[in-house]
């Protein structure tokens, strides 16, 4: 009995050693959003950089992107199971570790994606700060209460006003994706006239006549700060490390791409977006500009984290930065 037993436990062992006894997926469902944030996956999906990585990972990985316009569809999808990561902002992640941590389905970041601003515009003349709107006004962000624009408004708000009265703008705002928020403003035509805008729309909408910047995100957080990151589930980290790697691996090439070829980058991003209010040159500017950087680092996260936690939109006070990412984020110096 006994060397049966022995030569059970060696049998497991082996099948456990084999090639494919802890199989990873197949094939790999990721998400992303509107505008320049997204360029480092514009760049893989171009490359089927994540498909050679996963060749370096002895992986044969099929790999599906689909954008969806705002945060909230992205959580839908990766907790429907429909998506295995998604890219929102700072405050998505925020909400959804709160709700999920220590579950199975716990949902965290790998990394950052970039840092990159917001900027809220406006083709009002009459609105030249904050504490010019008014219940007529309308700002178009994409998700409301729940990005990283609707949560660096009511920083903005917490500062101009007081603390307690942080959503003081929350009435006046509007769910809207950003080409529609962009068509609405320049058209003029609608109840919307400001934009909490991400980059290209901003970099479109200020070179507008009549249309003026009103509030910058580096100002509320007091510099750069990450605008995505991407997310998976605990339970799907846990079955995929390869995969995991490969995903974050693909990424730092592209964002090393972007950095060493920008005009190249930019004509990527015209050709999948089909853009056509920008040149190369002007899209080529907006690639470099300095206050964009593409990295995987993430910055000044927990300024957003903090404000939530106090504004009790997020119950849970992770202690550091490191609560809501995983191990391939903890050697980068993140804040």
């Amino acid at each position: 009995m006994r060397h049966a037993l022995a030569a059970l436990a060696i049998g497991v062992e082996l099948l456990a050693g084999l090639p494919g006894a802890r199989a990873e997926v197949a094939e790999v469902r990721l998400s992303k959003q509107y505008g320049l944030p997204y360029l480092p996956f514009m760049v893989m999906e171009q490359f089927q950089l994540l498909e050679k990585q996963a060749g370096k990972q002895d992986l044969n990985l099929k790999v599906s992107w689909t954008t969806l316009s705002n945060s909230t569809a992205m959580m839908e999808a990766i907790l429907s199971g429909q998506m295995d990561f998604i890219t929102p902002g700072i405050p998505t992640l925020a909400t959804m570790w709160d709700k999920t941590v220590g579950t199975p389905n716990e949902i965290r970041a790998l990394s950052a994606i970039q840092s990159m601003p917001y900027v809220l515009v406006t083709r009002s003349p009459n609105i030249k700060t904050l504490r010019d709107f008014t219940d007529k006004d309308r700002i178009a962000l994409p998700a409301v209460k729940l990005t990283g624009h609707a949560i660096a408004l009511q920083m903005a708000a917490a500062k101009e006003w007081g603390r307690e009265h942080y959503d003081r703008l929350d009435a006046i705002t509007i769910s809207l994706s950003h080409p529609d928020a962009t068509a609405a403003l320049l058209a003029g035509k609608s109840e919307i006239n400001a934009h909490f805008a991400s980059s290209p729309f901003y970099y479109i909408e200020l070179a507008t006549p009549g249309v003026h910047k009103v509030l910058h995100s580096y100002e509320v957080a007091g510099g750069r700060h990450t605008n995505g990151v991407l997310m998976a589930s605990k339970k799907f980290y846990d079955a995929n490390p390869k995969t995991c790697a490969a995903v974050v691996a693909a990424l730092n090439e592209a964002n090393a791409f972007i950095k060493a070829n920008p005009r190249k980058a930019a004509e990527i991003y015209l050709a999948m977006t089909k853009e056509k209010r920008s040149t190369l040159d002007e899209m080529e500017k907006m690639v470099s500009d300095p206050d964009v950087d593409y990295t995987t680092t993430p910055i000044n996260v927990m300024k957003f984290i903090e404000f939530m936690n106090l504004a009790g939109t997020v119950k849970k006070k992770p202690a550091s930065w490191k609560d809501l990412f995983f191990p391939t984020a903890y050697g980068m110096p993140g804040s």
